[in-house]
């Protein structure tokens, strides 16, 4: 097979693997009502089918980039597509509580392996600026896209089957995956072994992240002051504090802190997380909102979406790509920022007796502007100065970022929007009226997270347009040997 044919279709193979992950991220909140009444889960027990993902795949993604800098990132992305379609089996067959959340555990463990390293085979697999920029215009609409497909898979799954095929829809997707990739993606060469492994890091940051999730997922239950949240979450920032500590007394250390001196890596890495917080949060907050203020069922709630994925697919098709090499990934960048933020003011305005057409739509025709030429460039930039052997390293630290801030997000605006609606109703407003007030509530806020995000990008992120911003430093390191 022609080599450059096979690093495409690897690409696709690899973006198989990250829209498991994605669709898997909201899939299963529309299933989440026939999933409690059919195995008697408790209102506090229904939680823990999410939460049980969201702690595993946030605690392992960076021990799972560094691994595959180690060890291979193709070993790496196929034992996690192996774990999570075997979990993916063990949840839909589960008929009780425990063997639910402990499937839903080993899914959240299989997306965090493969889902670590798959930016990092992407910018090694494709070193040119062009070519870099058109694979990751389609890994972005994966990433972008793949919530909403989610929600309109789940809702036709749960109406028309049951829910236990949310699951089961993943295995052919696996088995391919698993099939085309050891066929077809290139391993790298790890930086083996031979210096040693850093198990105490290891240990450290994957107990302090498991930590950090958990007091976060948790804390709208428990409150965000309470002695549980501040336990567990202080707990977390001592771990953090020890493996700093020791990454500093190790010749090998897990992460080698000259990643943290990248400006670019840990600005883009900041402002995506806070345009995580704010953008997918609407798939939740959006979804509520249809269901319990439109009346929306679980279906049309998912083809509601589909304004976002189409525009996000037409962008896909080389339009960013180009805009990008045309204007600069930080100018493309601040434009998406702010169209995101527009399209969650404009959801913040929508009351109970809005319509969907024009105001919604017109919405969620913004947010797919904003998010196609606002992740792509982030991307772009944070990988930008990243040495090629520390690609995957780079790549978990930006998906733990992205996760720590889709979770704080999530929730803290959960919180905030279900105290709001209460605090309506005891005022004598109606149920849906209140609902809608809270969901408002939660727009403004996702659009203010937005916001942040743009001025980090405003503030830390540097402008330029030429060849060292937009070529990856992986690409420089082979070309820079061949000019000499």
């Amino acid at each position: 097979m022609d080599q450059n044919l096979r690093r495409w279709i690897a690409l696709v193979v690899v973006c198989l693997g990250q829209l498991m992950i994605m669709v898997d991220s909201t899939i299963v909140n529309v299933a989440l009502p026939s999933i409690q009444r059919d195995l008697g889960f408790t209102p506090a027990n229904l939680t823990w089918v999410v939460n049980s993902y969201l702690i595993a795949y946030g605690a392992f993604l960076l021990v799972a980039g560094r691994a595959g800098d180690l060890i291979g990132r193709r070993k790496v992305f196929l034992a996690g597509v192996l774990l999570f379609t075997a979990a993916s089996v063990a949840s839909g067959l589960s008929h009780g509580v425990g063997g639910l959340v402990a499937g839903r555990f080993l899914q959240g463990l299989g997306g965090s392996l493969s889902g670590g390293v798959i930016i990092a085979l992407i910018v090694t697999g494709f070193p040119k600026p062009a070519e870099r920029a058109q694979a990751m215009s389609v890994f972005t609409f994966v990433i972008a896209g793949g919530g909403s497909l989610g929600l309109l898979a789940g809702g036709v799954l749960t109406q028309w089957v049951n829910w236990h095929w949310i699951f089961f829809i993943n295995v052919p997707i696996g088995v391919a995956t698993l099939a085309l990739g050891w066929w077809l993606i290139e391993e790298n060469r790890g930086l083996g072994l031979s210096h040693g492994v850093d198990i105490t890091g290891a240990i450290l940051i994957t107990a302090a992240l498991m930590l950090g999730v958990y007091a976060i997922v948790t804390a709208g239950d428990q409150g965000w002051t309470s002695a549980h949240t501040l336990g567990f979450g202080g707990l977390a920032l001592v771990l953090v504090a020890a493996f700093v500590w020791v990454q500093t007394r190790l010749r090998n250390p897990l992460m080698p802190l000259r990643i943290l001196r990248l400006r670019s890596l840990t600005g883009a890495s900041v402002a995506r997380a806070f345009l995580v917080a704010g953008m997918f949060t609407n798939f939740f907050v959006g979804a509520l909102y249809l269901q319990h203020v439109k009346g929306f069922s679980s279906f049309t709630t998912g083809l509601a979406f589909l304004p976002t994925t189409l525009t996000l697919a037409s962008l896909s098709a080389g339009i960013t790509a180009w805009l990008m090499h045309r204007y600069g990934p930080r100018n493309l960048l601040l434009v998406g920022l702010i169209t995101i933020g527009t399209g969650l003011l404009i959801l913040a305005g929508a009351d109970a007796q809005a319509d969907y057409f024009p105001r919604i739509f017109a919405a969620y025709i913004l947010l797919g502007l904003g998010a196609g030429t606002s992740f792509m460039p982030l991307l772009t930039i944070a990988m930008s100065e990243v040495p090629v052997a520390d690609a995957g390293l780079a790549s978990g630290f930006g998906n733990v970022t992205m996760q720590i801030g889709g979770a704080i997000g999530l929730a803290s605006l959960g919180t905030i929007s279900t105290a709001h609606t209460g605090a309506l109703i005891a005022q004598g407003n109606t149920l849906r009226s209140a609902l809608a007030g809270g969901y408002q509530l939660a727009f403004l806020l996702a659009a203010m997270s937005v916001a942040i995000a743009l001025v980090v990008a405003l503030t830390v992120l540097r402008s330029s347009h030429g060849r060292r911003q937009t070529e990856p430093a992986a690409a420089r390191e082979e070309a820079e040997p061949e000019a000499a």
